[in-house]
Formats: C-alpha cells, structure tokens, sequence
C-alpha cells in the first residue's frame, strides 16, 4: 500500500534528494495501476496468433489461455489447438516463493514436460516474434524494476506518461523498456524493449481495447522484431473473467496429459 506523507515532508524529501526520487516513485505507481488494472480472479481466452514474415507471408496458430492466482502469485498456462504441427504443445508458468518464476514446456514431438531454465527467457517462443520473457513480461513483479517517467506526450492523441523500466537484475534479456501508458484510463499503448548495448530490438503495440464484462481488455497486441523485419500479432477472439479454472490445470500433470487429474 502506498505510504501517506503530510506534504511539508514531501517539501524536504524533494530539497536533499531531489524532484528525480519522488518521479520514479510515482513511476512505480502508475506502472503498478497498469498492470493491475484488470481484477479478476480468473481469466479464459482464446486467441489467433498471426505470425508475419519479413516477405509478408503468415502463418495462424489457435492458442487458449487460463490465468489464476496462486499462492505465490500469478500463474499461466497456454495450450496450442491448431494447427496440427504445434496442436498439443503446452507452456506453464507460475511464481515461486522466492520471488521467482517456474517455467515448464510440453511438447508433443519430446513426448515429455521440460523445464525451462531463467537463463532461456530470450529464446524464441514457438516461432513467434515473443520470447519466454515476453510471454511473462505483462505479470511481471513491478519490485523486479527501476521505473522514471521520462516525459508526457501523446500518443494517437492519447495524453501519456512515457516510462522507463530498467531490471534491478542484469540477467534478465532486456536492459530496458520504455512504455508509453495512458494518463487518464493506465492503459499500455506501446512499450519498446533494448538490448545490452542499449539498441531497441523489439515494439509492442496494443492498437485495441474492449469493454469485456466491464473491464478495458487488449484485443488486438502487435510484437514487432526490428531486425528480421517479422512480427507476431494476437487477436482475442474470446476473453471470460471470472469463470472457474480447477486447479489440477496449473500442473506438470496437466502439460503432459492436457486432463485434470
């Protein structure tokens, strides 16, 4: 919960260490009010996922998606419906106690789960545009990160705060990220990722939100890779809040089987 100070504190935290301390704390708030806009204790989708070559072709892959609080934290699990190359292929991820996240891969071909280590979080997701960190990047801890508000501008005439979010852990893949966040509804319209040596590789776009049972959902999120020229697009074409998710789907069992036990 964020700390009430009496504004003369405020006045002489702000003459010893500077305007740039109070800034990075309200960064840190409105990064937080972003990614927690949405409360639900459960959330269903179904997506398409367009992947865009750099000659223009594509190619569609269905995918599901269940999300649930955990004891830890948040957990995830994406299934692969179609088509019938990748049909099958589950992914699990969840928090752990140490503040940390566990990953585990089901694919069909292996006919086994494995787990995959943190130091693979740059590798490609199933020939999409997003690594094992993107796939994560939306529920991650907001404490993992520096966050500064860089400016405001607009940004397809919405008025924005402009963020930077640097990990306080040099192993994560981006050095930084810059994420353009809507001052009046904390909605993320775009967020720009760097490599070490501080060059942009990837751009996140969400050029879509809808009402979906009264809450401002991404619809439509656009993961451009600069240096191929490719991109990956996700379209929801379902989104359900709140219906119940058995818990024996969060489990390895559930990635090797796809049944509850």
């Amino acid at each position: 919960m964020k700390t009430k100070i009496k504004r003369i504190t405020l006045f002489f935290v702000s003459l010893v260490f500077g305007a740039s301390f109070l800034y990075a704390q309200d960064a840190a708030s409105i990064m937080k009010t972003a990614r927690d806009r949405i409360n639900a204790d459960t959330t269903s989708t179904r997506s398409r996922m367009v992947i865009t070559a750099k000659d223009g072709s594509t190619s569609e892959r269905i995918i599901d998606q269940y999300s649930k609080d955990g004891p830890h934290g948040s957990r995830m699990i994406i299934v692969f419906q179609r088509p019938a190359n990748v049909a099958g292929t589950r992914f699990l991820t969840m928090d752990n106690a140490a503040g940390g996240e566990d990953r585990w891969i089901f694919l069909p071909s292996l006919g086994k789960v494995r787990r995959v280590a943190a130091s693979e979080g740059s590798g490609n997701f199933m020939g999409t545009d997003f690594s094992y960190d993107d796939i994560s990047s939306m529920n991650r801890n907001i404490d993992l990160d520096a966050h500064t508000i860089l400016r405001e501008e607009t940004l397809n005439g919405n008025p924005c705060y402009v963020i930077q979010s640097i990990p306080k852990d040099s192993g994560y893949q981006y050095s930084k990220t810059i994420s353009w966040v809507d001052k009046a509804q904390s909605l993320i319209y775009k967020s720009e990722m760097y490599n070490k040596r501080n060059e942009p590789v990837k751009v996140m776009e969400i050029s879509s939100y809808k009402d979906v049972q009264g809450r401002l959902t991404p619809v439509q999120t656009k993961v451009s890779t600069l240096a191929s020229g490719t991109s990956t697009t996700i379209y929801m074409d379902i989104v359900k809040y709140d219906d119940p998710i058995p818990e024996g789907v969060f489990t390895t069992a559930y990635l090797e089987t796809g049944r509850v036990r």
